[in-house]
C-alpha cells in the first residue's frame, strides 16, 4: 500500500466509454443500475440509436420512474439497411443535441448518459465543440457519462475517467450477426 492520502470525491465526474470494443453502452447501464440503487435518477439520451426494441429499452423500463429515456437518433448510420439521407441523421443528433443541453440545464438527474455521442460527433453529425460545451455546462454535483467510439482527444482530456474498450475477439470476426440479450 502506498502514502497517498485518498479522500472522498463529492462533485460529479465526466466519465468516457470509448473505444472499439463491445461494451460501452453496458458499462454506462451499468452505472446506470448502480445510481439507481442508490436512489439516484438518470436520464439516457441516445444519439444513433432510435426507437428500435432494443433490450436495454425494455429492461430500463423496469427501473421506473427513476430512469429516463430518449432514443432521438435515426438508427444505426451506415449499417446495412440504413437507406437514410445523412440529413436525417444530422437533424436526428441535433435534436438529440438539444435534448441534452435542455436536460443537463434543467439538472433534474443526477447522472445524465449521452450515449454514442461519440459517434455522432465522429461522423460530423454534431461538433466536438458541442460536446466540450454540455461538459462545461454541468452542474457540478452532476454524473455526465459519454459513450461511442473515437472520444476526441480534447473530450477525452476533459473527463475526469476515461475507459477504453479494446476488442480482442468477437464473433462478428467469424461471420456472426449480433446476439440478442448480448449486442442488441
Amino acid at each position: 500500500m502506498d502514502d497517498k492520502t485518498y479522500r472522498k470525491c463529492t462533485h460529479g465526474l465526466t466519465i468516457v466509454y470509448t473505444g472499439n470494443g463491445k461494451g460501452k453502452t453496458t458499462a454506462a447501464l451499468g452505472l446506470c443500475l448502480r445510481a439507481v440503487g442508490h436512489g439516484n435518477k438518470v436520464a439516457i439520451i441516445q444519439f444513433i440509436k432510435s426507437n428500435w426494441p432494443y433490450g436495454e429499452v425494455e429492461g430500463l423500463k423496469r427501473l421506473g420512474p427513476d430512469v429516463h429515456l430518449e432514443s432521438l437518433g435515426a438508427g444505426c448510420i451506415g449499417l446495412p439497411g440504413d437507406d437514410k439521407p445523412i440529413e436525417e441523421h444530422k437533424a436526428a443528433a441535433q435534436q438529440a443535441l438539444e435534448a441534452a443541453r435542455q436536460t443537463i440545464g434543467e439538472a433534474n438527474y443526477n447522472t445524465v448518459i449521452l450515449d454514442e455521442i461519440h459517434v455522432a460527433a465522429k461522423l460530423n453529425l454534431i461538433r466536438t465543440q458541442d460536446i466540450l460545451e454540455l461538459i462545461r455546462m454541468k452542474p457540478t454535483q452532476m454524473n455526465l457519462v459519454l459513450t461511442g467510439r473515437d472520444a476526441h482527444d480534447d473530450v477525452i482530456a476533459a473527463a475526469d475517467l476515461v475507459t477504453e474498450m479494446r476488442e480482442i475477439k468477437h464473433p462478428f470476426q467469424n461471420g456472426y450477426l449480433g446476439k440478442q440479450g448480448i449486442d442488441f
